[in-house]
């Protein structure tokens, strides 16, 4: 990386903003977006000593990419020790939960990843010695990746994406680029159009087997909490906005006030992307009828809206409604996840921005499994067919849960890539 002069000022000015980042991070810290107790991993320094034998080091930014590569942890064999980093403090959270109910915790060590500074990249690395390193979908750190070349550390892109929009900004800058992404010993693509652009960005391997997102466990779920509130709702009109981003919340109201008129009853249940919006969204929401679940509410009587501002229950929601609007695609955000919801059965509607997870979009779209909507007023229209005919939710969703059949060996061979990369460079 340290060839073209844009790299080598890129660590430069990286190194230099390295006093700068340490306040930024305590911070953070004071916002709870980072963990104060473990401000030293991200730069670099852990005391935990490094593990024996062979070791897999895998990077995922957060809590989609963390969940789609559970499935490939599970398939390394048991004697291969596994660190994953992340990059936000929800993965973590959501990496604690997780790890011992699939009983990996003790050969999986989640740490939170060191910033893209060389010296904090070369303690980490010189420190834990991985044997091969796995990022996960676009997490493609200069830095990082020039350290695991220059220790000989073979680096694969692993479930790798990458847009329309970023391939055209890095088609641009071809030489920038070529140095780049010719650093990864392998690259494996969620899709032949990614395929195709990572060849012609210099990946020197590029392998198109498929998302591992489609292969993801489906979300977990308390079955007493679920028996319990399908007693609770009953035959109760209900429809579920799952991870829903600022401005959506604003968008979803009238939806709900016009459904109200029509079912009476009606429960409108939103999961917010980021529970800590959840006052905001509640003021918003007055003086409707509103209920918080983190505050051990149940859902109102009357026609009204419960606030589901916990994580890791979007399993529980999408079986207990059984069809859901998918967030962040109202709004220019790209979306969020609609394999998790197809998994589970569960019908899927999202709005007119889905560039963060066009491949899924397009097979579950195909497969009759979700529609597209350009509006709220047409989300109304959806969602009052999904209530008004449990028959045809029941159905689409069954289309989008055939769909993501055929992707169960791709964890396996997904783990495979990364132990051949590791037994070859040993």
């Amino acid at each position: 990386m340290s060839r073209h002069p844009i790299w080598r000022l890129y660590a430069a000015l990286a190194s230099l903003a390295a006093p700068v980042l340490r306040p930024w991070l305590r911070r953070r810290a004071r916002r709870g977006k980072e963990i104060s107790a473990r401000l030293p991993e991200r730069e670099g320094i852990d005391a935990t000593p490094r593990p024996p034998g062979t070791l897999v080091w895998l990077h995922a930014a957060s809590v989609g990419e963390s969940v789609s590569i559970l499935p490939v942890l599970a398939a390394l064999p048991p004697g291969v020790q596994v660190l994953l980093t992340t990059g936000t403090v929800t993965s973590a959270a959501l990496m604690a939960r997780r790890l011992p109910e699939l009983g990996l915790q003790d050969r999986v060590r989640h740490r939170f990843a060191p910033l893209d500074v060389p010296r904090w990249a070369a303690r980490f690395l010189d420190h834990w010695k991985p044997d091969v390193a796995g990022f996960v979908e676009s997490e493609v750190w200069p830095n990082l990746l020039a350290a695991c070349r220059a220790r000989g550390i073979p680096v694969m892109l692993v479930n790798a994406r990458i847009s329309p929009r970023s391939f055209a900004r890095w088609v641009r800058r071809p030489a920038l680029a070529r140095e780049l992404f010719g650093g990864f010993a392998l690259a494996q693509a969620q899709s032949p159009a990614v395929a195709e652009r990572l060849r012609a960005l210099g990946a020197p391997e590029v392998l198109d087997q498929g998302n591992l997102k489609f292969a993801a466990p489906p979300l977990p779920c308390d079955d007493a909490e679920l028996a319990r509130l399908r007693a609770l709702i009953g035959l109760r009109p209900v429809w579920l906005a799952a991870s829903t981003n600022a401005g959506e919340e604003a968008l979803l109201l009238p939806v709900h006030d016009a459904l109200a008129a029509r079912f009476p009853g009606l429960l409108t249940l939103i999961v917010p992307r980021h529970p800590e919006r959840a006052p905001e969204i509640a003021a918003l929401v007055a003086p409707r009828p509103v209920a918080r679940r983190s505050q051990g509410e149940d859902p109102p009587a009357a026609a009204g809206l419960w606030l589901a501002d916990t994580l890791g229950e979007l399993g529980l929601f999408y079986r207990l409604v059984g069809h859901a609007f998918v967030g962040r695609s109202l709004v220019k955000l790209g979306g969020q996840n609609p394999i998790e919801p197809a998994l589970l059965g569960c019908a899927v509607a999202v709005g007119p921005h889905v560039f963060n997870f066009p491949e899924a979009v397009e097979v579950l779209e195909q497969a009759g499994g979700l529609v597209r909507l350009p509006d709220a007023a047409a989300l109304e229209a959806w969602v009052a067919g999904m209530i008004a005919d449990p028959d045809r939710a029941r159905a689409m969703g069954a289309a989008g849960h055939a769909a993501m059949h055929g992707f169960e060996s791709l964890p396996a061979r997904t783990a495979q890539l990364l132990l051949d990369l590791a037994h070859a460079r040993a």
